[in-house]
């Protein structure tokens, strides 16, 4: 197999993988292809593909965050708390959401440039801080009472399509824009093939991998939001678990893990497979936990199919 055929084989085998998980899910899942389930789907995907936009772009460079998922719980719970037990306007306790998501992000992005701490333990370390920041906002107690303006975010509709469906394909435009019309996806890809090339080719790299941790936090704080909004409540528990689902779209949306390699498109069909896996083993009645088992054996495939056609265009 030589190299391009290695890459189109790459680029076209999450497609027929979704493919075939659709008509699987088709023939064995009841009612799987009704339109309330498939707009049920994109609901559920919705967080998971907002957070996907701002991993697929820190995986590009090289990098891994792990801490996706205790973002999304500070940045909810403190809007939450801020909302209920402050008694703040939604407008600036969601400004000050964001400012933290920000600030979880650039500790991550310095860490990982000026103190060279590899992303894998900065973002390790930021999620079991993070998760000890959200019991410490909510002692434990969900928040609840928010007002009645801040539910639309997540439960209203624009016709028959979910408000936070039409937020997801909003981040997925950003996404887009940023990787192909703007100097800083090329900067990207630059770095996550060669740090030092990239580097010598006059690319400020600590300050573009600064940025990139940012940019994850800020998507994965909006999505902390809009989860919020959806469910209501300010759980301490609130995101945990998420960078799994997360990190597993991109990786299985052909995003390579080692960085330099990887389309949007792609992530778009990771995190569709990813949700509707979970739609169509609930529908069948498979419990969560074998739904974990699943997870965690696509997560194994996409990596070990990644680095084996990685090997292959290698020896191309």
């Amino acid at each position: 197999m030589n190299k391009t055929k290695a890459a189109i084989y790459k680029e076209y085998a999450t497609v027929i993988f979704l493919i075939i998980t659709v008509i699987f899910f088709s023939i064995f899942a009841t009612g799987f292809l009704s339109m309330s389930n498939v707009m049920n789907v994109l609901r559920q995907v919705s967080i998971i593909g907002i957070c996907s936009v701002g991993m697929m772009l820190v995986i590009l460079t090289g990098g891994i965050d792990l801490s996706v998922g205790s973002v999304i719980g500070v940045t909810g719970t403190l809007v939450a708390y801020l909302m209920v037990k402050m008694d703040m306007n939604m407008y600036a306790a969601v400004a000050v959401g964001l400012l933290a998501a920000v600030l979880i992000g650039a500790v991550n992005g310095f860490c990982v440039t000026m103190l060279s701490i590899p992303p894998l333990i900065t973002t390790l370390a930021t999620m079991t801080g993070g998760r000890g920041i959200c019991y410490i906002i909510t002692g434990g107690i969900s928040i609840y009472g928010f007002p009645k303006s801040f539910s639309p975010l997540g439960q209203g509709y624009l016709w028959i399509i979910p408000i936070p469906v039409l937020c997801m394909l909003a981040v997925l435009l950003l996404g887009w824009c940023l990787l192909t019309k703007r100097p800083y996806g090329t900067y990207l890809y630059s770095i996550g093939g060669n740090a030092e090339a990239a580097r010598l080719c006059g690319i400020n790299v600590n300050k573009t991998l600064i940025l990139t941790y940012i940019l994850n936090g800020i998507f994965a704080g909006f999505a902390g939001i809009v989860l919020l909004s959806r469910i209501n409540t300010g759980p301490a528990a609130l995101g945990d678990g998420y960078e799994m689902d997360v990190i597993t779209s991109v990786v299985l949306g052909g995003v390579s893990v080692s960085g330099g390699e990887g389309k949007l498109k792609g992530v778009v069909c990771g995190v569709l497979i990813m949700g509707i896996l979970s739609n169509g083993l609930l529908i069948m009645g498979i419990s969560e936990y074998y739904q974990m088992v699943v997870k965690c054996c696509v997560l194994l495939l996409a990596v070990g199919f990644d680095k084996n056609v990685g090997k292959l265009k290698h020896r191309a």
